[in-house]
């Protein structure tokens, strides 16, 4: 069916760490995105997985959040208004308990790394040069870490229709800084978004 959500995997840069995450990105196929000019925000949804931490639910994280993605669509000539928008944005958060893999690079059993050594006085790094690099190896081990997901919705106010959904899915590091990545996040999303025209 032509009205079913056409889902797109859009690559980006960085969101709430440091590494390399994606947004994605699901549109449905038949939605004139030049019509929506005016926009305001539902309701807010924020899952937490039982974890009692008041960081995770802070209800300043989420204005953070609506505050980026208020100027992001300003930038593109999108206007909030408290009456009659053309679409709905709702914002959903979620944090839980995740697993990962890490590998780690050891080097071989009887050497060090690279080390200083002492001559009358002075202390000289050794390099280790082409001639000599001794192997190393790879071992993993799996570790627990928080992951953080938003999901950006934009609903048509006069249908009622979900007609754009944009999400990203990273690492939490720090959950006293959860509303800024979150708001990176929503920026990183917001560049697909095909209403407006983005101004700098």
């Amino acid at each position: 069916m032509k009205n079913l959500l056409l889902g797109l995997a859009l690559a980006c840069g960085a969101g709430l760490s440091a590494c390399t995450s994606a947004v994605n990105v699901e549109q449905r196929a038949d939605v004139n995105f030049s019509k929506y000019r005016t926009f305001d925000f539902a309701d807010t949804e924020v899952k937490t997985n039982g974890d009692r931490n008041p960081l995770l639910r802070s209800p300043i994280a989420q204005d953070h959040i609506k505050q980026a993605i208020a100027g992001e669509l300003a930038k593109r000539g999108l206007r909030q208004v408290d009456s009659n928008p053309d679409f709905l944005i709702t914002t959903h958060t979620y944090v839980e308990e995740a697993e990962r893999t890490v590998t780690d690079n050891l080097p071989p059993a009887g050497y060090a790394y690279p080390y200083a050594m002492s001559y009358r006085g002075r202390f000289l790094p050794i390099n280790y040069g082409a001639w000599y690099t001794p192997a190393y190896y790879q071992t993993a081990h799996t570790e627990q870490y928080r992951e953080g997901t938003l999901v950006l919705d934009f609903i048509d106010a006069r249908t009622n229709n979900l007609v754009w959904r944009g999400s990203m899915t990273d690492p939490v590091d720090d959950p006293a800084r959860l509303g800024s990545d979150f708001s990176k996040a929503a920026k990183e999303i917001l560049d697909k978004f095909p209403a407006g025209d983005k101004k700098s």
